[in-house]
C-alpha cells in the first residue's frame, strides 16, 4: 500500500514542486530551531577528492551547487536539444512569442533590480537574479488545475522556461565567472572538441560521453567558470538526431535522481535562512525589494507585454485554446524564480561574502517573489477558468 502510494505521488507532475516545498520548510525549520548547529554542520561538511596532484576541496554545500548541479544541467542542455530536433523549439514560427515572452520575462526584472540597487555596486551584481523561472514549480502549479488548462498554454510555459534557462546559462557564463585559467580553459577546450568529434562520428556510447564529461566538468570547475556549464556543453554535444533511443532513455533516466534527489537537496541547503538574524529593514532593503517586486511585477509585466508586442508586429499568435486572461495567469506564475534564482543569487555574492561584506540575504526576496507569485498566479488562473466554464 505504501508503495503503491509512492508509486503514485512520483507519478504526479506536481510532485517535484511538493519536494522542494517540503525540503525548504525544513531547511527552515532546522535554520530557526536547535537544530541549527546540526543544519550548518551539515552543509559545511568538508569533502576532498584527489587524483594524483589533482585536489578539489569543497565544502558539501559547494559538491551540490557545482557537482550535482552540474547533472541538472547537464539534463537542461539533453531536453533543449531534444526540443531543437524534434520538439517545441523546432519550428522557428512556434518559438517566436515565448521567445519575445522569455525576453521580456529577463530583461524587466534585471531592470526594476537594477533601478532600486543602481547606487550600491555590491547589490547590484545580483541584478539577474529576478530574470529567471522555476520549471518545475511553475509547471507543477499549472497541473494543479488539471484538465482545464488548454495544452497550449503549458507548451506556452514550458518553451518560455526552457528558453529562460538558456539565458540564465548565457548570462552565468558571461557575467559570473572568477579568474580564468588558461591551463583548465586549453583542457575544457580540447575535451569539447573531441565531444564535437565523437558525435560527427556517430558514437553513441554512454560511458565515454560521461568520461569525457567528468574530465570536462573538472577542467571548467578549475577554469573560473562555473562548473554546471560543463553539464549544459555536455547535453548540447551529444547526439540525438540519427541516434535517438539509447539517449532518449539517457535523459529519462535522469529525470528521477534529479528532480526526486539533486533538486529537492539543492533546495534543502540553499533555504536554510534564520530569522533570528533578520530585523524588520531586510524585508523592505533594496536586496529585496529588488528581488521581490521583479520576480512577482517585473516578470508578469515583461511576459505580457513582449507576447502583446510580438503578436501586433505579426511575429506569430497565442497557442490554440489560450486567450489573454490565460496568459496573463501564467505571466504571473513566470515569477516563480526560486532554483534557478538561488542559485544566481550563490554566485552573485560569493565574493563579496568571502570577504566578509555584509549583505541581506538575497533568499529572502526570492522566496518571498516566487511564492507570491505562485499564490497570485494559482488564483488568477483558477478565476478566470471558472469564469469561461461559466460562460
Amino acid at each position: 500500500m505504501v508503495k503503491n502510494a509512492l508509486s503514485n505521488f512520483f507519478n504526479l507532475e506536481s510532485a517535484t514542486g511538493i519536494l522542494l516545498i517540503i525540503a525548504t520548510l525544513l531547511a527552515m525549520v532546522m535554520a530557526n530551531t536547535s537544530l541549527q548547529p546540526l543544519y550548518a554542520s551539515l552543509t559545511s561538511i568538508p569533502v576532498v577528492m584527489s587524483f594524483g596532484s589533482l585536489v578539489i576541496a569543497k565544502p558539501l554545500l559547494l559538491w551540490i551547487n557545482d557537482g550535482l548541479m552540474a547533472i541538472f544541467f547537464f539534463m537542461i542542455g539533453l531536453e533543449v536539444k531534444r526540443e531543437m530536433i524534434e520538439g517545441s523549439l523546432r519550428d522557428p514560427k512556434a518559438i517566436a512569442i515565448p521567445a519575445f515572452a522569455a525576453l521580456g520575462g529577463m530583461l524587466v526584472p534585471a531592470m526594476i533590480y537594477a533601478w532600486f540597487n543602481w547606487n550600491d555596486p555590491v547589490a547590484v551584481q545580483g541584478w539577474a537574479i529576478p530574470s529567471a523561472t522555476d520549471i518545475a514549480f511553475a509547471l507543477g502549479i499549472l497541473t494543479l488545475l488539471g484538465d482545464r488548462i488548454p495544452k497550449g498554454l503549458k507548451l506556452f510555459l514550458l518553451t518560455l522556461a526552457i528558453i529562460d534557462d538558456l539565458g540564465a546559462i548565457i548570462i552565468i557564463a558571461l557575467f559570473y565567472t572568477a579568474d580564468l585559467s588558461t591551463t583548465s580553459l586549453t583542457i575544457a577546450a580540447t575535451m569539447i572538441a573531441l565531444l564535437t568529434l565523437m558525435n560527427i562520428r556517430g558514437v553513441i556510447n554512454h560511458t565515454a560521453y560521461i568520461l569525457v564529461g567528468i574530465i570536462l566538468w573538472t577542467a571548467v570547475l578549475k577554469s573560473g567558470v562555473h562548473a554546471t556549464l560543463a553539464g549544459v556543453i555536455l547535453g548540447l554535444l551529444i547526439p540525438l538526431k540519427n541516434n535517438k533511443v539509447p539517449f532518449h532513455a539517457l535523459e529519462h533516466s535522469l529525470h528521477v535522481p534529479v528532480n526526486y534527489v539533486i533538486l529537492p537537496l539543492f533546495a534543502f541547503v540553499n533555504t536554510g535562512i534564520g530569522f533570528s538574524n533578520l530585523s524588520a529593514k531586510d524585508f523592505y532593503d533594496n536586496v529585496t525589494l529588488g528581488i521581490t517586486l521583479g520576480l512577482f511585477f517585473g516578470k508578469q509585466m515583461g511576459v505580457f507585454l513582449f507576447t502583446v508586442l510580438a503578436v501586433q508586429m505579426g511575429f506569430g499568435k497565442l497557442p490554440q485554446g489560450v486567450n489573454w486572461k490565460l496568459l496573463y495567469g501564467v505571466s504571473i506564475l513566470s515569477g516563480i524564480g526560486f532554483t534557478m534564482s538561488l542559485f544566481i543569487g550563490s554566485l552573485a555574492f560569493e565574493e563579496a561574502r568571502a570577504s566578509g561584506m555584509v549583505l541581506t540575504d538575497e533568499r529572502l526576496g526570492i522566496l518571498m517573489g516566487s511564492m507570491i507569485s505562485g499564490l497570485i498566479g494559482y488564483v488568477v488562473l483558477r478565476l478566470f477558468l471558472r469564469k469561461s466554464q461559466i460562460q
